[in-house]
């Protein structure tokens, strides 16, 4: 039998000298994979423990932002208090209304305001309604002083320099205050009347009619009182003046309010480009006819003095 002897020591072996020892006239052999150095694993936790510290910081850092954001929307919330749904579903709705009357190219407009709690609360309140006319539509401020006297309606022109008599592509859009009243009718309501008045519009080629759009308008409130409904739907404050005949001005409140319709349409007829020779035409030759008949009526029964 042969046996493997390693020492450790100095020589040219110095890791690990084999000296095989065997008896006389055997062969050595010697298994020198035992005595090499067993290959040792590197420990690979701290890299796991780095990468799985970095996902937690991540999902710390955006717990913190979404605690963060939760904690501004709600202070948000709480500092908006009295316009906040909590409170605004305490209080009563204003509801406004507005419609066109009659036919043809001239039109009535009415506008009925509707609160949700007693007028008789509101007695020290005033209803202003400004309202943007667009340039196809015009308000005669004639009209308007004729009213007025007749205690019909208190609506005043604040537009200037206002033409009735320009066409709809020459005209801008025009502004008018109206000084609401209570409905007789309608314990809770109050209402306005304006009448409007189509402009001249274009001939197109192909449709024979237009649309104007008439949005609704902004509805202002003064109380000599704070009121429930000031503090649930007032948004801002606007100057106006306080009555018709009054030059002082007072601070009104911008309400909010739930509109029955988003925008009124009015359907306005036009002619056609392809009818122009037509009505020139037509229009030419009455114009001759007429001229022609009074002449021969002015020479016929008309006396002559020189």
């Amino acid at each position: 039998a042969t046996q493997c002897e390693c020492s450790v020591g100095p020589g040219p072996f110095a890791r690990g000298a084999l000296r095989p020892s065997h008896p006389a006239g055997g062969s050595a052999r010697c298994d020198v994979s035992s005595l090499l150095p067993r290959p040792q694993l590197v420990p690979r936790a701290h890299f796991g423990r780095r990468r799985s510290g970095v996902l937690a910081a991540g999902a710390v850092a955006w717990l913190l932002l979404w605690a963060a954001g939760l904690v501004v929307r709600l202070a948000a919330d709480l500092s908006d208090a009295p316009f906040g749904s909590g409170i605004r579903a305490t209080c009563s709705e204003i509801i406004l209304r507005q419609e066109f009357l009659k036919d043809g190219f001239h039109r009535d407009l009415l506008i009925k305001v509707k609160f949700g709690e007693s007028i008789e609360d509101l007695e020290t309140c005033r209803l202003l309604i400004r309202h943007r006319i667009p340039a196809g539509l015009f308000v005669d401020p004639y009209e308007l002083a004729s009213l007025r006297e007749k205690n019909i309606t208190e609506a005043v022109m604040v537009s200037e320099s206002f033409n009735i008599e320009a066409p709809d592509y020459l005209s801008k859009e025009s502004e008018v205050l109206i000084y609401a009243r209570k409905d007789a009718q309608c314990i809770d309501c109050f209402q306005a009347f304006l009448p409007v008045h189509y402009r001249y519009h274009r001939p197109h080629r192909k449709d024979g009619d237009t649309l104007i759009v008439v949005s609704n308008p902004d509805l202002l409130m003064y109380c000599d009182q704070e009121f429930p409904i000031l503090k649930c739907w007032a948004k801002s404050e606007v100057a106006a003046p306080c009555a018709l005949k009054s030059e002082e001005i007072c601070r009104w409140n911008s309400m909010q309010y739930k509109s029955i319709l988003k925008n009124l349409t009015l359907q306005v007829p036009v002619g056609l480009t392809i009818h122009t020779s037509l009505v020139c035409s037509v229009t030419l030759l009455i114009t001759i006819l007429c001229s022609t008949l009074i002449l021969v009526a002015v020479f016929k029964y008309g006396h002559f003095s020189l």
